[in-house]
């Protein structure tokens, strides 16, 4: 009688941690999103414009997530070093990237060894945009785009423009310009905006395409000559300089440098619905408008299908990238 008393507290007991045991996973399970820190990954070293995009976004997701946002430096391979690491993350909503063209949509058009892919991600939203700008050095002696257009046609293969690199939307920018006014003009690859700089400022090449904020302190110190800016209308940060689609040959001209902000796929739509929300409420921000201003920068003040938005971007690049041969 004993033993069959002992053995019925036994099973009260053990049916008790069960009932504890499988409530217990299922509290955690369902804890709020987000409820630890998030990393918001920028594939690029600090300082540059993903990188203060990145930043001003954190402070602000922080703010209206309730948790702290850290900021992931993770530069190399054009950034798809740092775009590799949010694709094989998690789709937890805890690792996120601060994406901008050439890891999102150029890479893997000019690169095959790279292993990732648009399927890879899930889009949240655009963050912001900018410009490029065209600039000629004074020696070259042009101070608008239709005095560009007829040197070059006049003189096929005599000039040269620079970017930051191979595959850069800076390069794409150059070659679109080819392309749209039927000129030709040799492309110099450089390590980067302070060389181009450098090589301008001292009459070394003719041309150069600048991401506008890094342009902007020369143009108006009078330095470079601004020829216009790339995106189909003119910005609304130097409402003075005109767009390039402005010339008639130029009419379809249309890029620019973007961020978006992804995470890995398979992203739960709760998660995605939450930071979409907190992205939204960012763009409103009087605040964050001022910064991404202060880059030269532009927030959408419209909603953006963000995946029609990435589609036809990596159609328009993968038409220069043909056209212009680009493989690295």
């Amino acid at each position: 009688m004993r033993l069959r008393r002992a053995f019925s507290l036994y099973l009260a007991v053990a049916a008790c941690g069960l009932a504890w045991t499988a409530s217990g996973p299922a509290s955690a399970q369902v804890a709020p999103y987000p409820n630890k820190p998030i990393t918001l990954v920028v594939a690029y070293p600090p300082g540059g414009s993903t990188d203060l995009t990145g930043r001003a976004l954190g402070v602000e997701l922080s703010h209206r997530l309730g948790v702290p946002v850290v900021i992931e430096n993770l530069g190399g391979a054009g950034g798809a070093i740092g775009a590799q690491k949010v694709a094989n993350a998690a789709p937890d909503g805890y690792t996120l990237l601060v994406g901008a063209n050439n890891e999102v949509a150029i890479n893997k058009l000019i690169n095959a060894a790279v292993r990732y892919e648009a399927k890879d991600f899930t889009p949240i939203g655009l963050i912001a945009s900018q410009p490029l700008v065209l600039v000629a050095a004074p020696t070259a002696g042009v101070k608008n785009t239709g005095e560009f257009l007829a040197l070059l046609k006049k003189n096929p293969g005599k000039y040269s423009y620079g970017s930051s690199g191979v595959g850069t939307s800076l390069h794409l920018a150059g070659e679109m310009v080819k392309q749209r006014g039927g000129v030709f003009m040799t492309h110099v690859p450089y390590r980067g905006v302070a060389p181009l700089t450098s090589d301008l400022l001292g009459g070394n090449i003719d041309f150069g395409v600048f991401v506008l904020s890094s342009a902007l302190p020369h143009i108006r110190s009078g330095k470079l000559v601004a020829l216009g800016t790339t995106e189909a209308k003119r910005s609304a940060i130097t409402p003075d300089l005109p767009a390039l689609s402005e010339s008639p040959s130029l009419k379809d001209l249309d890029i620019g440098v973007w961020f978006v902000l992804m995470g890995p796929a398979k992203l739960p739509e709760a998660v995605q619905a939450r930071l979409t929300t907190a992205l939204n409420e960012t763009l409103q921000s009087p605040d964050f408008r001022k910064k991404m201003e202060a880059t030269s920068s532009t927030v959408p003040t419209s909603a953006v299908d963000v995946n029609k938005f990435l589609a036809a971007e990596t159609a328009k690049y993968k038409n220069i990238v043909k056209f212009a041969n680009i493989k690295e």
